[in-house]
């Protein structure tokens, strides 16, 4: 182990240094980014050699069975690395450890750590208490306050930075073991939210993607959600606000129109689909149907045109006929979403729908699925195309992989752009005309006359 002690001016040296893998959602980067910050204040660096590491955590899911599988495989193909150096710690964090405990302490015994995603405050405390000790620390316990918003993330560099502004969620929908994972909803302060989005700023980042379970149900005695947003588009150096995932039963209009006042919130909205047919959402526990669906992609467009939707969807939920499937394919060809993630439905123990008896056949959930993926592939298309000729404001991200002589950015509505260099640099938020569109990629070249830019628009 890599070994250093305090120096003389109480700063804190280097003692070890961490490797932290994560799976699953934006919400666990965020919670790892947060891990990383204690273990930084601990005096761990990080490294991206496994065989380096003195501290190895893996940030899990469980929302699906194969992300499970994929923890279980990638554990056992590490803990060679516990045999040559029994004083590794190797932790499991986040979903999988709340849900599946009891397995992973009967199943990988190598595994020191099992922390729930409310217990990682014990992370510096676990450290120090163990000193190269044996045995197993598991803390599970979900939490009706905590929300760590007095500790800061560490981020890798980049363009945008999450922000964590709520923790579980209440909707209970019967495929989801959220919360019963990561437990009821809470939200943080306005005040140590709007403090890491300046701090965010301060380190580079120039957007700023505001996360939750349930993000437009954020309510605190400040205000809601709209107030929130609102707050955080006024913080000097941020170019760019995205948020997600929110409900569609929580969506306003006055969250809309917060949006349309201003420049720097991009208008573009993930909006959950789930199914078509309202006896399907219904046996989701949705809380809303088709038409209402529907309705509200309607308002949205009223208020912004040209605000980019995707969505999620989920084929295969037990009971669903092929009628009501093609429901679903129905709500797809009306709202023409600009881009979908789409997954067949996945039984978790624990939660309402995997008590139904009348689950769907594997090949008949891949047939749909396929069907989805086709379809969405020429909406997609067809959303993209339809930019060409326009003017589109991208944000730099980074070099593109296909010629170091261009640029892959973002559009407003989370379009990705390719275009050559031309003087421009990291973060910039350029004017590029759309020439073309391929797969899920558009093409272009700057535009620096801005007379020309209003003339095309």
């Amino acid at each position: 182990m890599t070994m250093y002690n305090l120096n003389n001016n109480n700063n804190l040296q280097e003692i070890g240094k961490y490797f932290i893998e994560t799976f699953g959602c934006q919400m666990n980067v965020a919670d790892s980014e947060l891990v990383a910050g204690m273990l930084q204040e601990c005096g761990y660096s990080e490294t991206e050699d496994l065989d380096q590491a003195d501290i190895l955590f893996m940030n899990t899911c469980a929302i699906r069975e194969k992300a499970e599988e994929t923890v279980h495989n990638r554990l056992d193909s590490i803990q060679h690395l516990k045999k040559r150096n029994p004083q590794m710690l190797i932790g499991v964090l986040g979903c999988m450890a709340q849900n599946l405990k009891d397995n992973l302490l009967e199943t990988k015994p190598f595994v020191d750590i099992i922390l729930g995603p409310d217990s990682y405050r014990r992370i510096p405390g676990i450290i120090k208490s163990r000193n190269g000790q044996n045995g197993h620390e598991v803390d599970t316990r979900l939490s009706k306050f905590e929300v760590y918003e007095d500790l800061l993330p560490s981020r890798h560099e980049g363009v945008n930075a999450w922000v964590s502004i709520s923790r579980g969620c209440d909707k209970f929908c019967t495929f989801c073991i959220v919360p019963f994972t990561r437990g009821r909803e809470r939200s943080r302060s306005f005040e140590s939210i709007i403090d890491e989005v300046k701090d965010a700023v301060s380190n580079g980042f120039t957007e700023i993607t505001l996360l939750g379970q349930n993000v437009n149900s954020f309510r605190t005695e400040n205000g809601k959600f709209p107030h929130l947003l609102k707050q955080v588009a006024g913080v000097s150096g941020v170019k760019r606000i995205r948020y997600m995932s929110p409900h569609p039963q929580d969506m306003d209009e006055h969250l809309l129109q917060v949006m349309c006042d201003h420049e720097n919130i991009c208008n573009y909205i993930h909006l959950p689909l789930q199914a078509g047919s309202d006896r399907i959402l219904k046996r989701m526990n949705r809380t809303y149907s088709q038409n209402e669906f529907l309705e509200l992609v309607d308002t949205i467009r009223r208020y912004m045109p040209d605000c980019s939707i995707s969505t999620d969807i989920i084929v295969g939920f037990p009971g669903e006929t092929n009628a009501e499937f093609e429901e679903t394919l129905e709500v797809m060809n009306r709202v023409v979403f600009d881009r979908s993630f789409m997954f067949k439905y996945s039984s978790r123990p624990g939660t309402k729908a995997a008590e139904y008896t009348d689950q769907i056949d594997e090949v008949i959930k891949q047939e749909r699925l396929e069907r989805l993926i086709a379809l969405q592939q020429s909406h997609t298309l067809k959303a993209n195309q339809r930019h060409i000729g326009k003017v589109l404001k991208v944000m730099v991200e980074k070099e593109s992989k296909k010629s170091p002589t261009q640029w892959t950015g973002r559009t407003e509505g989370n379009m990705g752009v390719i275009f050559d260099k031309n003087g421009e640099h990291l973060k910039d938020i350029v004017d590029i005309l759309i020439q073309n569109a391929q797969g899920v990629s558009l093409f272009g070249n700057r535009v620096l006359d801005k007379e020309l830019v209003d003339e095309i628009n």
